[in-house]
């Protein structure tokens, strides 16, 4: 290799390596900015990453989502949407999703592909059919957290052990009699929360049995 082009891969890669530091503090400016309004964040789509559109009753065009490539938090709490829009699966990088204080009752089937989904909360969804979205919660590969808080849940359906990917479940604040059994299947759980359910003793699940995640009653 001659001299000249041993100077011009240098300077090239002091001109990448100078860029990629300068870059550094603004990424980690735009990770704590979180955006509060849809309009305010499609000035810019592609470097937001918090957005938290939680009780504005939002209708926004289905097209949207695939634009905000960054996106790892998003809020659509109590918004009362009947349907979640299919292209939310489109946000690859999405970690955090909140969906509680809805009126839809399925997830849709292309939900599967937020594979770097790591908590999900679905409180506050009175009509949620669990035993639909079971199968579709289970397709997600790092989902290690699951609300599913004051949904008025009697029972767990016979499906729960297909979330075997789980860690952190919460169930509190409904209206189950005993610890569910189903949940011993669950190999991965850490931590239960079922406060505040119509529980009247802890039945017979313990460490010794196999069960040993932390539960709180």
């Amino acid at each position: 290799m001659t001299l000249k082009k041993i100077v011009m891969f240098s300077v090239l890669f002091t001109l990448l390596f100078q860029s990629a530091k300068a870059q550094t503090p603004v990424d980690s400016l735009l990770l704590k900015k979180e955006y509060k309004s849809i309009e305010e964040a499609l000035r810019n789509p592609q470097n937001v990453y918090k957005l938290d559109l939680s009780n504005q009753n939002i209708q926004v065009s289905d097209s949207i989502w695939s634009l905000f490539t960054k996106l790892q938090y998003l809020s659509l709490k109590n918004d009362h949407l009947k349907q979640i829009p299919e292209s939310i699966s489109n946000l690859k990088n999405l970690k955090v999703l909140d969906l509680s204080g809805n009126d839809f009752t399925v997830l849709p089937s292309a939900f599967i592909k937020l594979s770097n989904l790591q908590e999900l909360y679905l409180n506050d969804d009175k009509y949620l059919q669990l035993d639909k979205n079971i199968p579709i919660l289970s397709k997600l590969p790092n989902l290690k957290s699951l609300h599913i808080e004051n949904d008025g849940l009697k029972k767990l359906p016979s499906n729960i052990y297909e979330l075997s990917n789980v860690e952190y479940l919460y169930l509190n604040n409904n209206q189950l009699k005993k610890v569910p059994e189903g949940l011993i299947q669950l190999k991965n759980l850490k931590y239960i929360d079922l406060h505040d359910n119509r529980l009247k003793h802890p039945n017979h699940f313990n460490e010794q049995e196999g069960f040993g995640p932390k539960i709180r009653f």
